[in-house]
């Protein structure tokens, strides 16, 4: 066992030091020079939150399964080494009282789980058919033998027995904060890893001064952290729903000096520079704020031209990536008026070639 271990972490290590190896080289042939880059490693298993299996149906059973790209016929598997130790102690046992109650299994097509480190769990069951009182009264008995919350989805019906989230804790520098992480929205899948992001970011920006603007701030995840070292934060979100769960985070962690505006970064930069005006900032006056600072943590796609250009105009950056080919690019143009202070590379995805990164950069003095 001991030998199985070290051979693991052993291929664990040569793993995060190819994406080091990889991510240095990518900005090199940029042309981005780095200071000395922070390495955050995950845990090798068990680090994974969240899953999404395929639910295969042969020989009369359920059972889980997963694709391989390109391939139809799913690889049925008993376990899900990465995923978290609540995901890997239920996944046995809701399936065998799925097999036992055909309201359950029949034309059950998929399974998503949703942990947290305080050891909630809720499973979302989903259908190719109508799903019935019967299928309601079972899967009750199933929420309640299992302590875990369940959610029955099908074609245009959503069926929430208890609760649609589940709340993550998360300890950053002795301070404990809450967060609602609601089912099929987004939210950080390594929780480990999360909170050394968190504490990163938090390290970066605890001598600020002056106002935050942040754009898309999620569940809040970043905010609720950073709000503290700074007058006041506005941060934006397009999706209702993490809109609602970032209202209801800053009210579980006594926040009170940040307001949300539902607007695209395109959007807040249209607002910004008085390009167009919109009702969803009809509460919010722009010209009291005094932004020192700005937060990005984009989809894989980076920073587009205009909000490229608005990051410029702040005097410090702060950038979370999750892709840096389109990072590089974006550092290309910041890095003509604002010097790189600090990086960080957070192994998010271990056995993957995805790599999440951070970087922070201050206003050149002339």
């Amino acid at each position: 066992m001991n030998q199985t271990l070290s051979h693991n972490q052993a291929s664990y290590q040569q793993q995060l030091n190819n994406k080091v190896s990889q991510y240095k080289k990518l900005m090199a042939d940029a042309g981005i020079k780095l200071p000395d880059l922070d390495i955050y490693e995950s845990a090798p298993y068990g680090f994974r939150m969240r899953a999404e299996f395929r639910v295969w149906h042969e020989d009369g059973k359920a059972h889980y399964a997963m694709n391989k790209p390109g391939e139809k016929r799913p690889y049925i598997i008993q376990d899900f080494p990465i995923g978290s130790t609540l995901i890997n102690q239920l996944m046995p046992k809701i399936m065998a009282v799925v097999n036992a109650n055909p309201s359950l299994s029949r034309k059950l097509f998929s399974m998503e789980y949703l942990t947290t480190t305080t050891n909630e769990a809720l499973i979302t069951l989903i259908y190719h058919r109508p799903l019935d009182e019967q299928w309601q009264q079972t899967a009750n008995q199933l929420q309640t033998q299992f302590n875990i919350k369940v959610i029955g989805r099908s074609r245009k019906q959503k069926v929430v027995l208890s609760d649609d989230f589940v709340t993550e804790k998360m300890r950053v520098n002795n301070r404990e904060y809450s967060y609602q992480q609601v089912e099929a929205s987004f939210t950080q899948p390594n929780a480990q890893v999360n909170q050394k992001m968190l504490t990163w970011a938090s390290d970066c920006l605890s001598a600020s001064t002056g106002d935050l603007v942040e754009l898309y701030c999620g569940n809040g995840n970043f905010t609720a952290v950073l709000a503290q070292y700074f007058d006041k934060v506005l941060a934006t979100e397009i999706s209702k729903v993490s809109v609602n769960s970032a209202t209801i985070n800053f009210a579980a962690n006594s926040i009170d000096n940040v307001s949300i505006a539902r607007l695209s970064s395109e959007e807040f930069t249209q607002a910004l520079n008085r390009q167009r005006a919109f009702r969803r900032l009809t509460d919010i006056d722009l010209d009291s704020y005094n932004f020192s600072t700005i937060f990005v943590d984009p989809p894989r796609a980076g920073l587009d031209a205009g909000t490229e250009k608005l990051v410029t105009e702040m005097d410090n950056i702060l950038y979370i990536s999750c892709n840096p080919s389109t990072l590089a690019a974006n550092l290309v143009e910041i890095s003509k008026t604002h010097e790189i202070v600090a990086t960080a590379l957070f192994d998010q995805f271990p056995w993957t070639e995805h790599i999440e990164s951070g970087v922070y950069l201050k206003r050149r003095q002339s």
